[in-house]
């Protein structure tokens, strides 16, 4: 059972968002409430209070019954009010005439009740008070504040004046008009608060995916503007020279040999700029890595402790390093429900040490393993082995105690020098 509740949490929660996971709370919150509410103002001071008679009984048996109902329809239209405040969908003209005709039913009953005296008058207050809350849930979200507190005020006046009838008592009347006025405004504040907040965070999340998609733009434009530079002066040379040497070919001069060597020397020249545009591209800086990783996770409530012991890594073990810290950080963020993150950066007898441990570790969806709970699955896994061997480094990741995930990445600071026997074969790989 336990087994099957903790599978659950990790496909239903640890899949979402941080907004759908506060999303989801509040709309849990929202269902529970007027069952509670229920319980503690109608159930308990209608089956103590309404009086041992034939009609009271069967009178205070229907309110029960009307409020259960009522505490099921808001449930029912929560989720719709609440797409429909969002801008998600439209909410159905008619979807809310069976709320208010159970309000109506309700007030009918708790009225009857006080007419035939036939239960204590904290009892049907309490009763007034909650039959108001279940369409107040909703209605709250689909309607303006102004026009729901003018409304709620007319209705607060409207049934204080006929319970007042009902049943004459200065102090009735007053207990009457506070709790209605409480039964109209808690609905409000409860529900339209929650709503704006999430209103808010969405908001919020739709500024940062954004925010990350021109950052994504931006850096297109640059890598674009970079190729242009470096392909646009050479591919124009390239083309005027490749057209003179047609035209001297054509008149048989022995000076298109010079210009279409000319034309190689500039389309080699144009590959190694490229691949220097395009290694610069790729590289990653540790010390920069390191400060965003801290960045992101303590933007995301996850206390990050950063270690860096080390002097000056050569560039390759940087950039290698670089990609470890910057794919276990976006992974950490992505799968893993962690609250503790630490990276530590250390030389150890010649190489360089990188650690990244995190709690909150867990199988990742589809049933790979990562890193950290988080981690690097799959094709971020090998891909970072990969990285790593080119400098001669070697990575490990795993489970350890205290539902703690680690990361362990190690990189010679001087290459070994191949044997005899490797370069001969690399010899005879390159040679024709």
């Amino acid at each position: 059972m336990l087994g099957h509740a903790r599978r659950l949490r990790q496909r239903h929660w640890r899949e979402r968002s941080k907004a759908e996971r506060v999303e989801l709370t509040t709309v849990v919150m929202w269902y529970v409430t007027p069952w509670l509410l229920a319980l503690v103002w109608t159930l308990q001071p209608v089956v103590l209070g309404v009086r041992h008679a034939p009609v009271p009984l069967v009178l205070g048996a229907l309110l029960l019954m009307t409020s259960a109902l009522q505490c099921a329809d808001a449930n029912r239209l929560t989720r719709p009010t609440l797409d429909r405040y969002l801008g998600r969908r439209e909410l159905p003209g008619r979807a809310l005439w069976g709320s208010w005709a159970l309000l109506v039913v309700a007030l009918a009953l708790a009225l009857t009740l006080t007419v035939l005296n036939g239960a204590e008058a904290v009892a049907v207050k309490f009763s007034v008070a909650f039959a108001l809350i279940p369409p107040g849930l909703v209605y709250g979200m689909v309607t303006p504040v102004r026009v729901y507190l003018r409304r709620a005020g007319a209705l607060t006046v409207l049934i204080t004046a006929v319970f007042g009838l009902a049943r004459p008592d200065g102090t009735g009347i007053l207990g009457t008009f506070l709790v209605t006025a409480f039964g109209t405004l808690f609905p409000l504040a409860a529900c339209r608060c929650g709503a704006w907040t999430l209103a808010v965070l969405w908001e919020a999340e739709r500024g940062r995916e954004t925010e990350a998609r021109l950052a994504v733009a931006e850096e297109r434009l640059r890598f674009g503007r970079d190729l242009h530079d470096v392909l646009g002066r050479n591919l124009s040379v390239i083309s005027l020279k490749s057209e003179l040497a047609v035209q001297l070919a054509r008149r048989g001069r022995p000076e298109a040999v010079e210009q279409m060597i000319e034309v190689q020397r500039i389309a080699q020249e144009s590959q190694r700029e490229v691949r220097e545009v395009v290694r610069g591209y790729r590289e990653a800086d540790l010390g920069v890595e390191l400060a965003g990783a801290q960045g992101v996770l303590t933007a995301a409530g996850i206390v990050c402790e950063i270690r860096d012991e080390t002097a000056e890594l050569p560039a390759p073990v940087q950039s290698a390093l670089g990609w470890v810290v910057r794919e276990a950080a976006t992974n950490v963020l992505r799968h893993g429900d962690a609250q503790r993150c630490s990276v530590a950066v250390r030389v150890r007898e010649g190489r360089a040490v990188l650690t990244v441990e995190n709690d909150g570790a867990g199988a990742l969806p589809g049933g790979g393993e990562g890193v950290g709970g988080s981690g690097v699955g799959g094709s971020g896994l090998a891909g970072l082995r990969e990285r790593l061997a080119a400098v001669g480094g070697a990575l490990e990741a795993g489970p350890v105690t205290g539902n703690r995930f680690r990361l362990l990445a190690e990189v010679p600071l001087r290459r070994p020098v191949p044997s005899a026997d490797e370069r001969t074969v690399k010899v005879e790989e390159v040679a024709p």
